[in-house]
């Protein structure tokens, strides 16, 4: 897997607390709320190389529509569906030398204190990618790599965090992480956010491990497939759609690709993976009324 682009420029807006104060990260509530769910994915941001092209696939793919956030140097814009902003996409060069680069997604998760629990995740561990900056209407966050080398980010959202309801189709509705020994990352991801972590045996025999809080499945921890020695431990974000297989033939028309073919998942919905023109991946999946995000017993 190509080093993830994220890990080395994603935020270079929080170089400093002055260049923060000038770039209008949008709360993620409005109006704002007191509700907080330390754990919980929250946000995504994208960090890619043309911003137009993704503006056009993510778009057509998910409806989703866009506007332009004031971002200093830089291109940012705000992604909603049905009036919900979903996500955040900054344009960035892709680096011409060294190691090979792609963009990506970064999942941001819920905390109250970012600097506590960046201290926590250091002593685990876990590298500093972005130190901790404030935005004044999102809040504060930091960008870290877990043991294995997965980056992610963690926020303290100054307007609360949205409230726990059944994704929409276009919107996220769940989050895996991908890792050679998931029972360790579990662990550490459980010394940060007090997840309760639940075995959720599969068919294929690799350990997959499901993570929630206040009584809500917030994601898993997946062992990654044989011979997949030389990938980087990684998050993958899911987006809720009504047909995956149609789905994922209509990002293949648009420019991007299927990395895993729609298939039936352990629920019983249809999943698959797919990267954008510029070579991010995400996951898609189908998720019924009925099916359940409670925490496993």
């Amino acid at each position: 897997m190509p080093k993830v682009f994220a890990s080395l420029i994603l935020l270079s807006l929080g170089a400093s607390a002055a260049y923060a104060a000038q770039f209008e990260l949008p709360p993620l509530n409005d109006p704002p709320s007191t509700e907080h769910h330390v754990g919980k994915i929250v946000w995504a941001d994208l960090v890619t190389p043309d911003l137009s092209a993704a503006e056009k696939f993510y778009g057509t793919l998910f409806g989703w529509s866009f506007r332009d956030v004031r971002a200093g140097a830089g291109n940012y814009v705000l992604a909603s569906v049905n009036g919900r902003p979903v996500a955040g996409m900054l344009e960035k060069a892709l680096p011409s030398s060294g190691e090979k680069h792609q963009a990506a997604w970064l999942t941001f998760i819920s905390v109250r204190d970012v600097d506590a629990i960046k201290r926590n995740a250091v002593a685990n561990k876990a590298k500093v990618l972005r130190d901790s900056v404030s935005y004044p209407m999102r809040g504060r966050q930091a960008v870290l790599a877990d043991p294995e080398g997965a980056v992610f980010a963690i926020l303290a959202s100054s307007s609360g965090d949205p409230p726990d309801y059944l994704a929409a189709p276009g919107e996220w509705i769940w989050s895996s992480l991908h890792a050679k020994d998931p029972g360790a990352e579990a662990a550490f991801y459980q010394t940060l956010f007090a997840y309760d972590v639940f075995d959720s045996p599969t068919e294929d025999g690799l350990q997959h491990l499901v993570l929630s809080s206040d009584d809500y499945a917030r994601a898993s921890a997946n062992a990654l497939p044989d011979g997949t020695a030389k990938r980087r431990a990684h998050w993958l974000n899911f987006i809720r759609v009504d047909n995956a297989a149609d789905v994922a033939a209509k990002a293949a028309t648009l420019g991007g690709k299927v990395l895993v073919d729609p298939h039936a998942d352990k629920n019983g919905g249809m999943v698959a993976v797919i990267a954008d023109p510029a070579g991010a991946p995400l996951g898609i999946l189908e998720w019924t009324d009925a099916d359940t995000k409670a925490e496993p017993k």
